[in-house]
């Protein structure tokens, strides 16, 4: 079997042509796995949209029922970024089924991708920065709960600080949040992860990836977790937008590969997620975001997971 992929129409809801938010990649990046060769058709499942009583393992049923009705007020709504709409309602929850997904499979596999996913500025009564419902705390409580899964690690890589997903697990020993990223960036008032690592403006591919390796192999052996979910957002990516760090393509795909040999090696199973990412050139957003698809394939069939 190939390693397994996770995509779904749903991923793309509209969006006011001018807002920055990259809405269209996702589709562009299962388009790009298949028109580069990275993966066929077959690879790829399909999930359905998570419940409404899934979402409420994490966030607050007020806030849930308020957001999907549409009657969030207006300031809880531009502190989330995204107009609303009932398309979007409906992106948001097959989006956080991707998730449920990718981390079933890769319970299974060894090893499975989302195309979406890593909406970790989420909180329980509110969204922030883009993120409406937090996935991968909704995926980890689920997966604890349907599961023989008890211990979860969380390696976020995105350059913003995962405050949300930090703020959920705060008080929670299953769940070990390790958060790296860029110290002067959103958002303005952090959270307190089990493990943050804030990085200086500018850090280039060299440092960024002995950081890393400084850390994760000693906090996979201290963990020792039944399921890690990887947030591989690329706006660490000297290009994008809203960074601040200086990765480059090959840096962030040295990242990818050295994330998951170590955690596969070790026979930990891993959760992938794009996560975030930023630029004017959408081609060569989405081939960053591919990045992560190209490293795991080589792995999974290095490894025969």
């Amino acid at each position: 079997m190939d390693l397994p992929l996770i995509y779904h129409p749903g991923y793309v809801a509209p969006l006011p042509p001018d807002h920055r938010f990259p809405m269209v990649k996702f589709k562009k990046l299962y388009e790009m796995l298949l028109a580069d060769g990275v993966a066929v058709a077959s690879q790829f499942f399909s999930p359905e949209r998570a419940p409404q009583k899934w979402i409420e393992l994490v966030h607050t049923s007020d806030y849930v029922q308020a957001y999907c009705d549409g009657v969030l007020d207006a300031k809880a709504q531009r502190r989330i970024g995204l107009p609303w709409s009932f398309e979007l309602v409906n992106r948001t929850c097959i989006a956080v089924g991707g998730t449920i997904l990718t981390a079933e499979l890769a319970l299974q596999h060894g090893l499975a991708c989302n195309t979406a996913g890593g909406t970790h500025h989420a909180f329980p009564s509110y969204g922030s920065g883009f993120c409406i419902f937090n996935d991968l705390a909704i995926a980890a409580r689920h997966l604890q709960q349907t599961t023989r899964v008890k211990k979860i690690l969380i390696v976020d890589l995105d350059v913003h600080q995962g405050d949300g997903t930090a703020f959920i697990f705060r008080d929670d020993a299953s769940v070990f949040t390790f958060s790296m990223h860029c110290e002067v960036n959103f958002p303005g008032s952090k959270q307190q992860s089990d493990l943050d690592v804030p990085l200086p403006q500018g850090m280039e591919d060299d440092d960024y990836l002995q950081t890393l390796a400084s850390y994760l192999p000693d906090l996979l052996s201290q963990v020792k977790p039944d399921l890690v979910f990887y947030d591989a957002g690329v706006d660490p990516h000297m290009c994008d937008r809203l960074g601040k760090l200086s990765l480059t393509d090959t840096g962030l795909f040295r990242r990818e590969m050295q994330v998951l040999t170590t955690c596969v090696s070790l026979g930990y199973p891993v959760a992938c997620v794009i996560g975030g990412g930023y630029a004017d050139d959408m081609n060569a957003l989405v081939y960053r975001h591919s990045l992560l698809h190209r490293a795991a394939s080589d792995i999974y069939r290095h490894y025969r997971l």
